[in-house]
C-alpha cells in the first residue's frame, strides 16, 4: 500500500509559504561577471580576521556576491563558507546599510563559524558604507 505524503514533506505546491524577508532572492545577489569586476575596480576594501569585503556605492538595495578561493579549503569547506555568509546576510539584511554592491570573501586562515561571520559581516558592511560616504 502506498501512503500519501504529507504537505510538509512534498515538494512544490505543498510547501509552506515563505515569510516576508526570509528568502534570498536573485535580485539581492551579484551574478554577472561585470558586476564583480566593477566592485573589485572600486578599490574600497575593508577586512578583519574573518572576512574581506570589497564594496561599491550604488542606488537600490544592498547586493552581495561571494567569492571563495580554493585556498580556503576543499569543496566542503568552501560551500560551508558560502552557506554561512548567505545566511548571515539573509538574516541581518534589514540592519545592514543599503545601496552597496559587495563581494565578500573569507580570509585564508579563517574558520567557518556562523557567529564570527555574522558579527564580521555587519561590522565590515557598516565600515565600508562609512568609507564610501566620505
Amino acid at each position: 500500500m502506498i501512503r500519501p505524503r504529507s504537505a510538509a514533506t512534498c515538494g512544490g505546491e505543498g510547501r509552506t509559504p515563505d515569510v516576508a524577508g526570509q528568502r534570498f532572492p536573485r535580485s539581492l545577489r551579484l551574478v554577472r561577471r561585470r558586476d564583480f569586476q566593477a566592485v573589485f575596480a572600486s578599490k574600497c576594501v575593508v577586512s578583519d580576521p574573518t572576512l574581506v569585503v570589497h564594496a561599491l556605492r550604488r542606488a537600490g538595495p544592498t547586493r552581495i556576491g561571494i567569492s571563495v578561493s580554493r585556498k580556503a579549503g576543499n569543496a566542503v569547506v568552501r560551500n560551508r563558507w558560502k552557506r554561512l555568509i548567505r545566511e548571515a546576510f539573509r538574516r541581518n539584511r534589514h540592519r545592514l546599510p543599503s545601496g552597496l554592491d559587495c563581494v565578500i570573501r573569507p580570509r585564508r586562515r579563517g574558520h567557518p563559524d556562523y557567529a564570527a561571520v555574522e558579527a564580521s559581516l555587519s561590522r565590515l558592511l557598516h565600515r565600508a558604507d562609512r568609507r564610501l560616504r566620505r
